[in-house]
């Protein structure tokens, strides 16, 4: 499971974190939406880097610019990974 202290939230509001694990990748960025800035989330699978994934293999969510936030983030990430296991699989 991913643990959502990997992730910061101060770092994200300048720069993208990425990760992987266990097949899937993710990447958190800055973002906008009607409420103001927010974290938009994707995941993909391995083994090709967020540039070279076609977007037809990516997902997307938002989730707030806070901690809260990325404690939602995080619960989304381990929820999809469970969910698509057999994606994941090199």
């Amino acid at each position: 499971m991913i643990d959502p202290n990997i992730i910061h939230v101060n770092y994200i509001k300048k720069e993208p974190q990425s990760g992987s694990y266990q097949g899937m990748r993710y990447m958190f960025t800055k973002g906008k939406n009607d409420d103001g800035d927010c974290m938009n989330v994707t995941i993909w699978p391995e083994p090709l880097c967020y540039v070279k994934t076609p977007d037809s293999q990516k997902e997307m969510k938002q989730f707030p610019l806070t901690l809260e936030g990325r404690d939602l983030a995080v619960e989304w990430l381990n929820e999809q990974y469970e969910a698509q296991k057999d994606r994941w699989k090199p």
